[in-house]
């Protein structure tokens, strides 16, 4: 069975931005997000920041999960070796399945550019509810990396010779959410 579908399916896409200090105004992580979304064609449904609390992130990406009108969920930050940082620990009791390549990937490209660096990134993904689950390190050039390098592609339905669209679930009606 072949995953490519010619045609693009736009993707119903939460984005989870996790940090002590940022606010709308200045989310350039998020923000980048968003508008790479909303060029590629997607619909940016629900988008939330949170203060690096386990619980929290837990509860709030549990909600997405739930939400049958969410097919991706993506969050920037939380993901470093500081003590405040719980970003894996919060969503990873959440996925039914872990796309190991995801992190190993990005950690690859990363190195590129950021050397050694890139080994203290706890970047993961998996699969929850039929929700596409990815965490980047909160630096907007890290969520670059992570777009132009893996979810740009990989949410395209038109990318070949596979794509995770076929693993979603098919989104249900929704109205933008704050």
């Amino acid at each position: 069975m072949s995953h490519t579908n010619k045609v693009f399916v736009p993707l119903n896409v939460a984005v989870l931005t996790v940090s002590d200090t940022r606010t709308l105004e200045t989310d350039t992580s998020g923000q980048y997000l968003v508008d790479q979304l909303e060029k590629e064609g997607h619909k940016v449904v629900a988008r939330q920041i949170l203060q690096d609390n386990r619980y929290q992130v837990r509860a709030q990406v549990a909600q997405w999960i739930a939400d049958d009108s969410v097919q991706v969920v993506l969050t920037t930050g939380g993901t470093g070796f500081t003590d405040r940082d719980s970003t894996p620990e919060a969503i990873e009791c959440l996925l039914d399945r872990r796309i190991d390549g995801f992190g190993e990937l990005f950690r690859q490209i990363s190195y590129e550019e950021i050397g050694t660096s890139t080994i203290q990134s706890r970047a993961f993904a998996g699969l929850a509810n039929g929700t596409l689950v990815c965490s980047v390190p909160g630096s907007t050039g890290a969520c670059r990396t992570a777009w132009e390098g893996i979810l740009q592609k990989q949410m395209d339905s038109r990318q070949g010779p596979c794509n995770m669209v076929p693993h979603l679930t098919p989104a249900a009606a929704c109205e933008t959410r704050g």
